[in-house]
């Protein structure tokens, strides 16, 4: 099997060479990599993310130690362009890089130089010559808001090399029971139900967000509809909205900000009314009733002006992050594709989440939230009261970890 995976590293390597002459998010994946120079450490702690959305749910975490021990380096990896290219300048971090390929030579290699004395990944990313060569060199792992499904490899009659990859972590921190029994069901017991460390996360966000003056003058009071992360499908359905709402404000924040893809949007709604976020000022911002989000990093602010959210993603691979929303009390709605995702399930089970397979679903819920106050009203307590009632997760893992009793 080792064989087989590590075949699959290569062909996956060279999938990524060839689109990286007409792709530009594979082009910055290769030279991101070639390009690196690592430094050389004495001792640090490693974070892993995949990309943006794990580094946010990891980030309370990050965060937590940075503050307890600041005598300490910090060095994150990314795997993917998305997360790095945002954040590679973080302070949160002494250096951030690209992680090498999953290869025996380059596990061996990064982690020789890095010399970690803990490495700490989020929720997913099972590297099995990483994770074998922490391994060999004693080096503590642990696997953060890490969550499992039965479909999951992990649990197949084929799954052996990544049953064994999970012998090599020290300890996960998984999100719910399920998981927890899942993982007993092929003999891993090192496992601590911590919950999920992005609702920590968004509720901290939700208590201090960032002001955005020019928003605010946008809402001018208006009931606001915010659209996030949305994809060509969702944007159908949201400008189908629109007119069947003259007295609520619309903000649409897509997952792609290109110019092609931008205007394409652009076409869709209202021409008179509809403005970008970079041409917003104090002068235009009350004439529009529906705003493009033509840059990246504002969605987790924006909600703090909003009432109603729809998240996109669920007409495609599965959902974005709902919990953002909820954390201000904006009931969501999404998408058919939300089963992997355990928050979205639990909203929709508290009336506080709402799942949509075409416009006039979307409309007729839509229409209930915005003119039925008393429906709303409750939908909006209960998102903000789920969000609270999941926080804590940083302060489980943080305690647990052997830094905190060495040093605490």
């Amino acid at each position: 099997m080792l064989i087989l995976y590590n075949l699959g590293i290569r062909l996956y390597f060279f999938s990524i060479y060839v689109a990286s002459f007409f792709n530009k998010k594979a082009k910055l994946w290769l030279c991101g990599r070639q390009d690196q120079a690592i430094q050389t450490e004495n001792s640090c702690i490693w974070f892993h993310f995949a990309s943006l959305g794990e580094f946010e749910q990891g980030r309370p975490v990050l965060e937590g130690i940075r503050e307890l021990y600041p005598q300490k380096k910090i060095v994150i990896t990314f795997f993917s362009p998305s997360g790095y290219e945002i954040r590679k300048n973080t302070p949160l971090a002494d250096s951030v890089y690209y992680l090498p390929l999953d290869t025996a030579k380059n596990a061996r290699k990064f982690i020789g130089t890095l010399n970690p004395e803990m490495a700490i990944f989020t929720k997913y990313e099972y590297w099995y010559h990483y994770f074998n060569e922490l391994n060999k060199r004693d080096i503590p792992l642990y696997i953060i808001s890490g969550i499992f499904r039965p479909g999951q490899v992990f649990f197949k009659w084929y799954g052996g090399l990544h049953r064994k990859i999970l012998t090599f972590v020290t300890r996960f921190f998984v999100q719910d029971e399920q998981s927890k029994q899942l993982l007993q069901s092929i003999n891993i017991t090192n496992v601590t139900i911590s919950g999920d460390t992005r609702f920590d996360r968004v509720w901290a966000n939700a208590q201090h967000p960032k002001p955005l003056p020019l928003i605010n003058e946008f809402k001018n009071g208006h009931k606001i509809f915010i659209a996030g992360s949305t994809w060509p499908a969702d944007e159908q359905l949201i400008a189908s909205l629109i007119n069947n709402h003259p007295t609520c404000k619309f903000i649409i924040a897509p997952h792609e900000i290109s110019e092609e893809k931008i205007n394409k949007l652009v076409s869709l709604l209202p021409t008179n009314t509809t403005i970008r976020n970079s041409q917003l000022t104090t002068h235009n911002s009350q004439l529009a009733t529906v705003l493009i989000i033509d840059n990246i990093g504002m969605l987790s602010s924006l909600y703090q002006y909003g009432d109603i959210a729809y998240i996109g993603g669920g007409f495609g691979a599965g959902i974005h992050n709902t919990l953002e929303a909820a954390a201000f009390g904006l009931p969501v709605i999404f998408g058919p594709n939300y089963s992997k995702f355990k928050e979205a399930k639990d909203l929709i089970g508290l009336d506080a989440g709402f799942t949509i397979g075409n416009e006039d679903e979307l409309k007729q819920i839509a229409g209930k939230l915005i003119n039925d106050e008393g429906f709303y009203t409750a939908a909006s307590l209960q998102t903000q009261k789920y969000v609270e009632e999941h926080t804590g997760a940083t302060k489980t893992i943080i305690a647990a970890l052997p830094l905190v009793e060495t040093n605490g």
